[in-house]
């Protein structure tokens, strides 16, 4: 098989920008080989591309469908990521503790 097209020395040897790492890996993922045989045949070392992999690997979060009660909210909670909690008076401080360790580990 022959190397990619777009891997010169430099590239191996070099800090990769993200363009060149979507790129290689776009590489591994059509030659349907194992990640260290690939990177044996094209002269890579299979870290960087795990690495790689696992640093652009989206993982989608949790999922999340808004409720509406009749109850007004009282307390509201924004969290780091940018998620609102409305909460009623009544609520449970037991049960946001359990929804706060999901979403905030």
């Amino acid at each position: 098989m022959p190397k990619l097209r777009g891997v010169s020395q430099d590239l191996i040897r070099r800090r990769w920008t993200e363009e060149n790492a979507r790129e290689v890996l776009a590489a591994l993922a059509a030659s349907g080989l194992p990640v260290t045989e690939f990177a044996v045949r094209e002269g890579l070392d299979p870290q960087r591309l795990y690495g790689w992999r696992r640093r652009l690997t989206v993982t989608p979060g949790p999922a999340f469908v808004e409720l509406r009660s009749g109850d007004v909210a009282r307390i509201e909670v924004v969290l780091r990521t940018g998620h609102v909690l409305r909460l009623a008076e009544s609520f449970d401080p037991d049960a946001l503790r359990r929804v706060l360790d999901v979403l905030e580990p």
